[in-house]
């Protein structure tokens, strides 16, 4: 038993034998432990500032994704030209920013709904460069046997701190009671500490992509902005495994994968929870998340649990609607999590694997555009049919979410690749 639990410890965490990639994985997960912080700070503030409308996290989550709808094309050709050291030093020292700003209006009293809004859609503009930049990244510190094995350790950093981050925002924005609000529970100064601590962050992950050695990439010729661009569109319509599961992941991310409305309307509408019990709601999502992240961490073929991890995806959010309370819950939204991450990790991985080095900043573009760009239009649908004034209620409304989840998978069923088609592979037939 204990040399099967050693060589799945070395097959699960292969990637950190890497340094390079080690130092950057390690500076991220203490970053988003932060980022994530804030961002439960911001649901949970955007439903006090809106007395728990479900349409304005909504409205939010539009501001703070529609830029990735936007630019995402665009980014990519951008990543693909620019030194990736110089696009990431940017966009976190504009996010950075953005922290300060959310922290201050807060402390001060003076935060409103538009001012979050204006905050998000910032932020949304920086991560419409930053996602698809850190997730080409992958390649430059890893070979290529653990590119799958780095994809799924990036997604476990990222729910490590999201488990993290969520389930201290509610000790976090307690003690920011008696430090910034004197001790009193109602002024929402008391939410300004999560956002300072998350700017506390920022700098270690600054440190890190300044000093880290970016290894050269293959310098490839480019035409106009506008033909790489088309290039990059060309390769995911020309070839079947890549373009079919970015169908999957861009139609779940319109229907179900929305559970940034979904988890905060549900714990302070629905169950009427308050932010310790928030935070942990949002931390059992995580730690699903987590356990998924590992899951695919673990197995060497990342098409394997494509299909498996979408199923339970739906199940367990059909068994949310159905859940009567808040502890009931906690596992429920934990398996979410963990359905989630499996399909996304799996996604991810099968489409970081498939691409050539050349057109990775295009393609991983166009693979944040159909994963975060469908937010926007898939929170407003999200928000309209489980808020308590829209045609279903929260429960029939969910049920509804997962139905459409449902048919979106029935349909590219068949259409899913089920082995991965290399690089190498593709460029055979023209040698």
């Amino acid at each position: 038993m204990l040399a099967r639990a050693d060589a799945w410890r070395v097959r699960t965490f292969s990637a950190l034998r890497h340094p390079n990639y080690r130092r950057f994985w390690m500076s991220q997960l203490l970053s988003l432990v932060g980022t994530w912080m804030q961002a439960t700070a911001q649901q949970y503030l955007v439903l006090e500032l809106s007395g728990g409308s479900s349409a304005a996290l909504g409205w939010v989550t539009v501001a703070q994704f529609t830029p990735s709808l936007l630019l995402s094309l665009f980014a990519g050709a951008v990543i693909d030209r620019l030194p990736r050291r110089r696009v990431l030093l940017t966009t976190q020292g504009v996010l950075l920013l953005t922290a300060v700003a959310l922290a201050v209006t807060t402390h001060l009293g003076v935060v409103t709904l538009p001012l979050v809004m204006l905050i998000a859609f910032v932020s949304g503009c920086a991560n419409a460069f930053d996602m698809p930049a850190r997730q080409s990244m992958v390649v430059d510190f890893v070979p290529r046997s653990d590119v799958s094995n780095a994809v799924a350790l990036n997604s476990l950093s990222f729910n490590v701190s999201r488990t993290l981050g969520q389930a201290l925002f509610g000790v976090v924005a307690a003690l920011g009671v008696s430090l910034l609000a004197g001790g009193d529970g109602s002024r929402l100064a008391h939410l300004a500490l999560p956002f300072y601590l998350n700017v506390a962050s920022f700098f270690v992950v600054l440190y890190v992509l300044a000093t880290l050695p970016f290894p050269p990439r293959e310098a490839a010729p480019h035409g106009s902005m506008l033909d790489d661009v088309r290039e990059g569109l060309r390769y995911v319509r020309r070839t079947p495994g890549v373009r079919n599961v970015m169908l999957l992941v861009g139609l779940m991310s319109l229907t179900i994968i929305n559970f940034n409305v979904i988890i905060p309307y549900y714990a302070r509408v629905v169950f009427g929870a308050r932010e310790a019990t928030f935070g942990l709601l949002s931390a059992a999502f995580g730690a699903g998340a987590m356990a998924g992240a590992l899951w695919q961490a673990s197995r060497p073929n990342p098409l394997r649990n494509l299909r498996i991890g979408a199923l339970i995806l739906i199940g367990s959010a059909t068994a949310l609607a159905l859940t009567p309370g808040a502890t009931l819950a906690v596992p429920v939204l934990a398996v979410c999590g963990f359905g989630m991450l499996s399909l996304l990790v799996s996604a991810n991985s099968s489409v970081q694997l498939t691409i050539p080095d050349h057109l990775r900043g295009r393609v991983m573009s166009l693979y944040s555009f159909v994963l975060v760009g469908m937010g926007p239009p898939g929170a407003l649908i999200s928000s309209y049919l489980i808020g308590k004034t829209g045609p279903l209620g929260p429960r029939v409304g969910l049920i509804a979410l997962a139905a459409l989840g449902a048919l979106a998978l029935l349909f590219l069923w068949t259409r899913l690749p089920r082995q991965l088609v290399t690089p190498e592979a593709q460029a055979a037939p023209a040698d």
